[in-house]
């Protein structure tokens, strides 16, 4: 991991999380001042998942049936305003993730381009070299192919061996041979 990326990307995303807390608790305390958006906003869901709660619970229980009386207003803007809060802070906190996700892929998705250029760069390369070596093949007089001595030349090794050539892997011809 890249040391001078860390810090930058993870403080922000991390100060937008702790941003996000004191921005629901005002968001609760203006859900329970207006009317509007206690009516309308905290209330439905509150409710909802007060009644999918106990009915949860009751069927654990083992009461098949039983009706599940609605909170009061009280209550069920208490409770709403509590989960409007933390939906914010989940969310803030999902869509950190999502930036953070976002900004990996797009690395990854550079390193893989910068390497197919490479491995292009490098396939051209090979290429204009085999070229090239096709080119001087093609200059040599004829009967001469690349790496090879013509046949019945004098200039052929005997039978493997480089005649005179030191360290050709070979032990010198000597008394001990």
């Amino acid at each position: 991991m890249v040391a001078g990326a860390f810090p930058l990307a993870k403080l922000l995303t991390l100060g937008a999380r702790q941003l996000s807390r004191p921005l629901a608790a005002r968001i609760k305390a203006g859900a329970r001042a207006s009317p509007f958006f206690r009516t309308y906003i905290c209330l439905p869901p509150a409710q909802l998942y007060h009644w999918v709660e106990m009915r949860a619970k009751m069927r654990l229980m083992g009461f098949r049936g039983a009706a599940v009386k609605p909170l009061n207003e009280e209550a069920a803007a208490e409770l709403g305003a509590e989960l409007l809060g933390e939906a914010i802070v989940f969310g803030v906190g999902g869509l950190c993730l999502y930036l953070e996700y976002a900004r990996q892929s797009g690395q990854a998705r550079r390193r893989e381009e910068e390497q197919a250029a490479a491995l292009r760069e490098v396939g051209e390369r090979l290429e204009r070299l085999q070229e090239e070596l096709n080119a001087m093949a093609a200059r040599l007089p004829p009967g001469h192919a690349p790496g090879h001595a013509p046949a019945g030349s004098d200039h052929a090794p005997a039978a493997g061996h480089a005649p005179g050539v030191e360290g050709s892997g070979h032990a010198p011809a000597g008394p001990g041979h």
